[in-house]
């Protein structure tokens, strides 16, 4: 049995949220909210919630224990990119990509 939880569209670089999904890949809960919560990176911030929501859907949907939960599985995938531009020299422009996430994190029981 396992619970899962997607947060689709985060303003956030696929590759910054990755570094942080490696974190706490395969770790119990607790302590994956541990590490997340003592993490100087922003993505963690998000993560911690998609932890925190993939745990409580196991224990509301599935009759799930919250102590013997661990992270399964934890991908990030690229969302749509939005495209801005920016002026420079010599009246070019160039393109700015602000890159989106969409973060899956599917959590198991012991």
């Amino acid at each position: 049995m396992e619970a899962r939880a997607i947060v689709k569209h985060v303003r956030i670089s696929p590759s910054k949220a990755q570094q942080v999904i490696n974190l706490v890949r395969g770790k119990d809960v607790d302590d994956a909210k541990n590490i997340l919560a003592f993490s100087p990176k922003e993505a963690a911030r998000i993560i911690h919630k998609v932890v925190d929501s993939a745990a409580a859907n196991a224990d509301r949907n599935h009759g799930m224990s919250r102590e013997s939960l661990f992270i399964s599985d934890a991908y990030v995938d690229q969302g749509p990119t939005l495209k801005r531009f920016r002026p420079r020299a010599q009246g070019r422009a160039t393109r700015i990509r602000k890159r989106t996430s969409h973060i899956t994190v599917i959590v198991s029981e012991r």
